[in-house]
């Protein structure tokens, strides 16, 4: 299983993420040969998930780039709306996006992709909670496990993880 060997991803991380929504998708991308860095905002040493589960970023924004990174997976759980404050969040979700670097967003991670104005015009899906954010938004919004719309790819919640990750593999082995 080394379909992404040589390819590096970032996993963006803040206080209160969805615990599934990061340790999955960095297990799954590490299993499949990737090499995976938890790049955190800089605003703690580490960051507690929803129920319990904690990360230590491997990295901070401050030092990472978009060139260093094939794809970047941003997890849901309330850890977006503090991402999606980050000025240096938003500029390299944005550069990923225009470099057309694949991203992966689930659950409420959506919120980051709406303030850094990577939506108009796609087709994605979210947590319903956030259906009219990202309409609002000026994307289409379907309910469906994984929607993957060029670069992008969305998913709406736990439950979807292994649609979304197998989705993330094939985008970023192609």
């Amino acid at each position: 299983m080394d379909e992404l060997r040589g390819r590096t991803v970032a996993v963006l991380a803040e206080e209160g993420f969805e615990d599934l929504e990061l340790w999955y998708p960095v297990l799954r991308l590490r299993e499949a040969g990737a090499v995976v860095e938890i790049v955190g905002t800089g605003s703690a040493v580490e960051y507690r998930g929803k129920y319990g589960l904690s990360c230590r970023p491997d990295k901070t924004m401050d030092q990472v780039g978009v060139v260093d990174y094939d794809g970047v997976v941003i997890p849901g759980g309330w850890a977006p709306d503090k991402l999606r404050r980050s000025k240096s969040v938003l500029e390299f979700v944005r550069a990923a996006f225009s470099s057309g670097k694949v991203i992966g967003a689930i659950c409420h991670a959506p919120w980051v992709l709406i303030s850094a104005g990577v939506l108009r015009g796609r087709t994605v899906t979210c947590t319903v909670a956030i259906k009219d954010d990202v309409q609002n938004a000026g994307a289409t919004y379907v309910d469906q496990p994984v929607v993957c719309d060029g670069n992008l790819i969305t998913s709406r919640k736990p439950d979807d993880l292994p649609d979304f990750c197998r989705s993330l593999i094939a985008a970023m082995a192609g």
